[in-house]
């Protein structure tokens, strides 16, 4: 099971450009659906639909940890709460909180969005909410990108350990 651990960081690692990617095109193109009042919609989509990107990629991350780390994914009619919850939350002997509880915090905020963006609801994302939301991904990121490559860290130092015995 533990090599499994070095593959799951390997898959973390990977999919930390690409999460950064989708943050990177949701603020190039914030600025421009502030500055243009034809076509605005065109620009909040763009942004919308970057910023359901950037949360299902950490999502996805969330389910391979809680798959193959935690052994434990969530089923239930709220799992993707739960999921964000369980990423917070140390467990004892297994592994410790991948995420801390402000990031939980701030992500959900990012799974609500997707949440409209994915049930056709992107009329509702209003224009002070995007604000909102582009205005702390910078900083959200910056520590979450940080909390992904420890976890990555912890999980290869499991590797090594399971290598060396």
């Amino acid at each position: 099971m533990i090599p499994a651990y070095q593959e799951l960081a390997i898959r973390i690692r990977d999919a930390v450009p690409d999460i950064e990617s989708t943050m990177q095109r949701a603020l190039l193109a914030w600025p421009q659906a502030q500055c243009v009042s034809e076509g605005f919609n065109v620009y909040v989509d763009s942004v919308a639909l970057n910023l359901h990107s950037f949360y299902s990629g950490i999502e996805r991350l969330f389910e391979l940890i809680a798959r193959h780390v935690d052994e434990d994914v969530p089923t239930s009619p709220t799992w993707h709460r739960q999921l964000l919850q369980q990423m917070a939350v140390e467990r004892p002997e297994i592994r410790p909180a991948v995420i801390s509880q402000d990031n939980a915090q701030a992500l959900d905020e990012f799974r609500r969005c997707r949440h409209l963006v994915r049930n056709a609801y992107a009329m509702e994302l209003t224009p002070a909410k995007m604000t909102g939301l582009t205005n702390t991904l910078t900083h959200v990121w910056s520590r979450l990108h940080a909390e992904f490559l420890a976890f990555a860290d912890f999980l290869e130092d499991l590797a090594q350990i399971d290598q060396s015995e």
